[in-house]
């Protein structure tokens, strides 16, 4: 009588350890690195193991351990966080760690899982392998509030195929990539060369098509406006201590009052970065009138904490000449375990609150995102640290602005490979939207980036200092400002649906065992 239940079988140690590694090398052409070509082999290393599994149960566990060993080399510094307090947050690091990656093993498994119910056989699961990694990176983007994090599209971030994104954004970016590192295991034999050649060929094209793109002529802003990006470099550990906030603050204060470089004009704006005053803007004392004096004239766009009633936001706040507030933004999309904490009220009881949040035991969300009217500046869409990570939080404003300004703390995340990657995604949304962006980051990258996502100018991290930079112009709306992911969403399911339905890949019942 055979037994009722029977455990998911699963692979080898080896090949556990093989798609392990294989992960981390995908991990290789995340930011800082941006080694795109390790990055692409290695996926095609990990699409060729899971296709090539006897059960789709082994697909999953080979998934899971990719995607594991993906998160581990790709997002380690999401232990820095709780080392700005060792010792109260210092022991949940390890666990932090590795549950963030068994999160990201979870979605490639769920891909890899996709992909070998899929396929006929080793070839054809190969291509659903890679629509089912595309899947997962669209369900990680949205599913409980997203968390579009190291994209398979983001290796090319800082290369010409970058570009494709005006037209498809970051999924059809994930899309191709899978496509692409999938194309030499479609086919078993002497034509599987051939489909890796047409995998290259579309590579080269979007490489060249890109490069067309970058060396097109580019709009010219008249009258120009000149921004000014201040970074103090205040280490999180020491930022709010007693002895040093006011030391942050003065030293704010003086890379603001810091005059022009020679034949550089005066700043039309200031920019502070994120939470960058030590009051709230409902209580600033003499705070925003220092502010005003050592702006000299300037208006100044900074990062505070403001309340309301028993509530806390995480807000900028755009202060004019004469010391007064004439626009307030409230952030939105807030960090989970960062700036709120699900279950709060129960977290409250345990002593654990959110790790930025300065009063409270979190912040609350903003109402819905904004276009500030800056007047002679145009209109500017305002981003708080973590909001350039949702592209489609960025397209529901009403009106198209003239530029975007993302003011931020990234101190939090290190000084190796978080601010790096959290600054990639910031030129990723200028390039999706056509628009340029000024950033303004505590510890760095504070940057000046253009509509096609090159840097003009920047302050590296752990620098210090005052970024004098022009302001470059916009584009018209890009494709993906119009449609968003909606297209490619489409594009996917119609890929799996169009190829069950011609035979060239199907549910293949072969491999539902365990």
């Amino acid at each position: 009588m055979p037994p009722l239940f029977r455990a998911p079988r699963r692979p080898g140690c080896g090949q556990l350890a093989v798609a392990l590694a294989l992960g981390a090398g995908v991990a290789a052409g995340q930011a800082p690195w941006g080694w795109w070509f390790i990055a692409l082999p290695a996926l095609m290393g990990v699409i060729y193991l899971v296709s090539n599994q006897k059960t789709t149960s082994q697909a999953g566990w080979s998934g899971f351990a990719a995607g594991f060993g993906y998160a581990l080399a790709g997002m380690f510094w999401i232990v820095e966080p709780f080392f700005v307090e060792p010792e109260v947050y210092g022991w949940m690091a390890p666990f932090a760690l590795v549950f963030m990656a068994a999160g990201m093993g979870l979605f490639w498994a769920l891909g890899a899982w996709i992909g070998a119910r899929l396929g006929r056989g080793p070839g054809s699961r190969a291509l659903g392998v890679a629509l089912g990694f595309a899947v997962s990176d669209a369900l990680r983007s949205y599913v409980l509030t997203g968390f579009p994090w190291i994209l398979l599209g983001h290796i090319w971030i800082g290369t010409p195929v970058a570009q494709a994104a005006a037209i498809i954004g970051p999924l059809g970016l994930s899309l191709l990539t899978a496509l692409i590192a999938a194309a030499p295991s479609l086919v078993r034999g002497g034509r599987g060369a051939g489909f890796a050649g047409v995998g290259l060929a579309a590579l080269g094209a979007l490489w060249l098509a890109g490069q067309a793109r970058l060396d097109a002529p580019d709009p010219v802003r008249a009258p120009p406006i000149h921004l000014r990006l201040v970074q103090p470099n205040a280490p999180q550990a020491l930022k709010w201590l007693p002895e040093y906030r006011m030391d942050f603050f003065f030293r704010h204060l003086d890379l603001t009052a810091q005059a022009p470089a020679p034949g550089t004009p005066k700043p039309d704006l200031i920019i502070w970065p994120e939470t960058a005053v030590p009051f709230l803007l409902d209580r600033p004392g003499d705070g925003l009138q220092m502010v005003a004096e050592a702006a000299g004239g300037v208006p100044v766009a900074l990062g505070i904490q403001r309340m309301e009633g028993a509530r806390y936001f995480n807000s900028l706040a755009v202060i004019g000449p004469d010391a007064r507030v004439t626009a307030v933004y409230d952030k939105v999309h807030l960090v989970p375990f960062g700036e709120y904490m699900p279950l709060g009220d129960l977290a409250a009881r345990f002593g654990i609150s959110a790790f930025a949040a300065q009063a409270g035991n979190g912040y609350s969300a903003g109402g819905t995102e904004t276009v500030l009217d800056l007047g002679a500046l145009g209109h500017v869409q305002p981003l708080i640290c973590y909001e350039a990570v949702f592209p489609q939080d960025l397209r529901r404003v009403a009106a198209r602005p003239d530029w975007l300004m993302q003011v931020t703390n990234d101190a939090w995340f290190g000084t190796l490979s978080g601010p790096w990657q959290h600054f990639a995604q910031a030129r990723l949304r200028a390039i999706e939207l056509g628009l340029p962006l000024a950033r303004a980051a505590n510890t760095g990258v504070s940057a000046m980036v253009d509509a096609k996502g090159r840097v003009t100018a920047a302050l590296g991290v752990g620098a210090q200092g005052a970024l004098d930079a022009d302001l470059p112009a916009a584009l018209p709306p890009t494709v993906y400002a119009r449609w968003g992911d909606a297209p490619i969403l489409g594009i996917i399911v119609a890929l799996i649906l169009c190829l069950y339905g011609f035979g060239i890949i199907a549910v293949d019942h072969r491999t539902r065992g365990v």
